[in-house]
């Protein structure tokens, strides 16, 4: 907890260095880190799990012997090209608004037979396991490679959710008083030399919640998607994790999705 402590100090006294977005891009650290991701994605693992994924997605499986062909991501059964950047979404077949995860949860349930509590018993990577829904989710973002971001806002329930995550981002609680936007709330933050996106603005620095997800961590060697990120965004700020595939992480995801409106999709990533 001392260590939460002390990087976001560390991050709060950058910022009275470098507090403009300008600089940041400007400063050779940075462009120096950059550097580094460029030459990882030229060896990125994280085909490995898309292939994983297509297999899963065209295969009939579970009690119901289907395949997830006629799974609807919102543009359509079936239909995967630029529907992981046009996600969360409202569906009016559950009647709120769902991300990508929780929607491919969802089609496992009604589609192949699965049981929530079975998939969110172990729903996270680990050592040499992957979920299923992991490598499902990378198959299906890696449809949208190099497609604008466009998290639709036109349903009342879509802006409603972004409202609610909007309000979750800047929820303060927990031993050390944090929040999503005590660390990514501001321009010129750093942790650890590295500069922190802020997220809260529409734009190129708020893609960045985005553009790199699902991702392949090499600490750990496994895939990670964004349900994984935001619950460990929870876990840091020591607030109680949310469910699996739950409303709460549709509603973060809405805001930040919505927030990165219009910056091209770059994942699935490769991430330290």
């Amino acid at each position: 907890m001392k260590q939460a402590f002390v990087l976001c100090a560390a991050a709060g006294f950058a910022a009275a260095i470098s507090s403009s977005q300008t600089l940041a891009q400007a400063d050779p650290t940075t462009a120096e880190f950059e550097k580094f991701r460029a030459v990882l994605e030229e060896a990125n693992p994280a085909e490995l799990f898309e292939a994983k994924g297509e297999e899963l997605w065209k295969g009939k499986r579970g009690p119901e012997n289907a395949s997830l062909e006629q799974c609807d991501l919102g543009l359509g059964p079936g239909v995967l090209k630029g529907a992981y950047v046009q996600m969360p979404r409202y569906f009016a077949d559950t009647g709120k608004v769902m991300d990508a995860e929780q929607r491919i949860v969802h089609c496992m349930v009604t589609l192949q037979g699965f049981k929530y509590e079975a998939l969110a018993k172990a729903p996270f990577s680990r050592g040499n396991y992957t979920p299923d829904p992991v490598s499902i989710v990378t198959y299906v973002a890696a449809q949208s490679r190099e497609m604008k971001i466009a998290v639709p806002q036109s349903h009342p329930k879509e802006r409603e959710t972004y409202e609610i995550g909007r309000q979750i981002y800047f929820y303060r609680a927990g031993p050390w008083d944090f929040s999503c936007g005590t660390c990514h709330g501001e321009d010129g933050l750093r942790i650890r030399t590295q500069p922190l996106p802020n997220f809260t603005k529409p734009g190129a620095q708020a893609a960045r919640s985005f553009i790199g997800w699902p991702g392949y961590r090499m600490t750990g060697g496994v895939m990670h998607s964004l349900q994984w990120r935001m619950n460990d965004c929870f876990r840091q700020q020591r607030f109680p994790e949310p469910g699996y595939a739950s409303d709460t992480i549709a509603a973060l995801l809405t805001y930040m999705g919505a927030n990165s409106n219009g910056q091209l999709y770059r994942g699935p990533g490769i991430k330290r």
